[in-house]
């Protein structure tokens, strides 16, 4: 690398490539990041990835293992959640449609969370994982956390938001998807980029 193009912010776009006082150069101040820092970046969406995939694995179990939960009625179902939500949610009509059959909607939120935990964790499919997680915590902030006041308090805008970074970037290590792509390639084609 010239020394030039190491230099944050100096020249004109012909003498060390910035336009403007910004680095063409990707990293920090104009440089690529080099030990510590490159190995951090690399790796920083794989506590997101650890935290939301165990999370959505544990919530899809939990609710499948809990009979109560996925009754139709009475304490702790997911019919009685529904009901008491209907009114406050800003999109009343979702959770009439989880009404019609409480206990056929519980069993698709269930494996729903656990296919996308999974998925996550394995980094399978990751984009559509990750675009999975996202639309659910959606629509559990839509339906379920939406009368929380001040709204930061519902937890589920935070999972939504933390679904972001990973439908945008993937599971670009230690995953599936990364270990088709390679042998995609040697194969000549490619199929997760």
């Amino acid at each position: 690398m010239r020394h030039a193009d190491r230099m944050a912010g100096s020249g004109t776009a012909g003498s060390g490539g910035s336009v403007h006082g910004m680095s063409a150069v990707s990293g920090i101040g104009g440089q690529q990041p080099v030990g510590v820092r490159a190995t951090a970046a690399r790796y920083a969406l794989l506590p997101l990835r650890i935290f939301l995939g165990v999370t959505f694995v544990y919530a899809g179990i939990d609710k499948l293992t809990d009979s109560a939960f996925l009754a139709d009625s009475g304490t702790g179902s997911i019919g009685e959640l529904m009901r008491q939500v209907r009114d406050s949610s800003a999109i009343p009509w979702l959770v009439d449609q989880g009404l019609k059959d409480p206990t056929a909607f519980g069993y698709a939120m269930a494996y729903g969370e656990l296919a996308v935990g999974l998925g996550i964790l394995v980094g399978l499919l990751s984009r559509l994982a990750a675009l999975g997680g996202a639309l659910i915590s959606l629509s559990l902030w839509l339906t379920v956390s939406w009368q929380s006041d001040p709204y930061y308090y519902g937890n589920d805008l935070a999972y939504l938001m933390a679904w972001l970074p990973l439908v945008l970037a993937g599971a670009p290590y230690f995953s599936l998807d990364v270990l088709i792509s390679k042998r995609r390639r040697r194969q000549g084609s490619q199929l997760f980029t």
